[in-house]
């Protein structure tokens, strides 16, 4: 396994993609802190850098989704991992290699946004107003995020040998759940609620309305099902990383841990029994 895994990351060093995703999360990192910066300024706001620096967790998904079909669909349509299985390498010990190189891919691209965002974000906007334990446990959790997300990734690129069908279908699929992400975000958010008002009508007199119940309103079962799946969905755990409004913070960790063990798990076991043309 060390062998292709040298060959993997050999690969990586040279891989356009990787390196594109390297400079957009870098560019976006700068983008980000001097965009907020300007904005408080323009608009006379106090801004920390809480406020803005998690903001890679959603962007990274999409970036992971990007280069894990690319790297891994090239796998396919030359006729490398067929030149693995044929060398002697293991099909368990090959789909473990890839996964680990697209894993540190996508941590690496982290890591490009996280050192752009600091270097310029604490000059501008000073240090983190939130304790440093909790923005380390933002921090690891993220990272173990990225890692859930280069698990799924992978197993959709293994199982699907065209690069063409691989590149849509991990595509669509990270963003079909980032909007479900987004429309469970809003069902919770909505208010049961809708606050009191009054106006003016034609006649001058005041009419007061007073407060009505949101018919929108998600409670009980439902509810705790909506928490539940923001809780265990990456897509769901980026929106809480990035506005650092993760409600169960250390349960989040625990479920990226499972996807991962279960994704590569099934992977592992379909791509033993899969049929490679």
């Amino acid at each position: 396994m060390n062998r292709l895994l040298c060959a993997g990351f050999a690969r990586l060093k040279k891989d356009k993609v990787f390196w594109l995703g390297i400079l957009f999360m870098a560019g976006y990192g700068a983008f980000i802190m001097f965009g907020n910066y300007m904005d408080s300024i323009k608009y006379g706001e106090t801004l920390y850098i809480d406020n803005v620096f998690f903001s890679y967790a959603i962007i990274i998904g999409i970036v992971s989704a990007v280069f894990c079909c690319l790297f891994l669909g090239t796998e396919y349509s030359e006729g490398t991992i067929r030149n693995k299985l044929t060398v002697g390498h293991t099909r368990w010990h090959i789909y473990l290699a890839n996964l680990v190189v697209c894993t540190a891919a996508g941590l690496l691209m982290t890591l490009s946004f996280l050192i752009t965002a600091t270097g310029i974000g604490i000059p501008l906007f000073g240090f983190f107003a939130a304790k440093p334990e909790i923005v380390l446990s933002y921090l690891a959790g993220t990272l173990l995020m990225v890692t859930a997300f280069t698990s799924v990734f992978t197993f959709l690129s293994m199982m699907i040998q065209n690069k063409a069908v691989a590149a849509v279908t991990v595509v669509m699929t990270v963003f079909v759940l980032l909007f479900t992400a987004i429309y469970l975000s809003s069902a919770l958010n909505s208010p049961e609620m809708y606050e009191g008002y009054s106006y003016t009508d034609d006649d001058g007199n005041v009419v007061e309305q007073e407060a009505q119940p949101n018919p929108s309103y998600v409670s009980g079962t439902k509810r705790n099902v909506y928490e539940a799946l923001m809780d265990i969905l990456p897509t769901g755990q980026s929106l809480q990383y990035a506005s650092m409004s993760a409600v169960h913070l250390w349960q989040l960790p625990a479920y990226s841990v499972i996807i991962t063990i279960v994704t590569t798990g099934a992977g592992i076991i379909v791509f033993r029994k899969k049929d490679i043309k």
